[in-house]
C-alpha cells in the first residue's frame, strides 16, 4: 500500500562515517539531512544552500 504521507528520500552522498540525504515532504517542502555518527542535522532548503556555501569556503 502506498502511503502519501511518507517523504520521498534520496541519498546525496555517503562516506564511512557521514551521510547526506534529502526528503521531499508531502507538503512540497524539501528538507536536507546530514548524519554524523549519532547526530543528525536537519536543514530547510534555504539553510541547506547557506550550509553548502559554508562548506565551499572551508576548502
Amino acid at each position: 500500500m502506498n502511503n502519501h504521507n511518507e517523504p520521498k528520500t534520496q541519498t546525496l552522498a555517503e562516506t564511512e562515517n557521514f551521510l547526506a540525504w534529502k526528503a521531499e515532504e508531502p507538503d512540497g517542502e524539501t528538507t536536507y539531512h546530514v548524519e554524523m555518527n549519532n547526530v543528525t542535522v536537519h536543514f530547510f532548503e534555504e539553510e541547506w544552500n547557506e550550509f553548502l556555501q559554508l562548506v565551499q569556503n572551508l576548502k
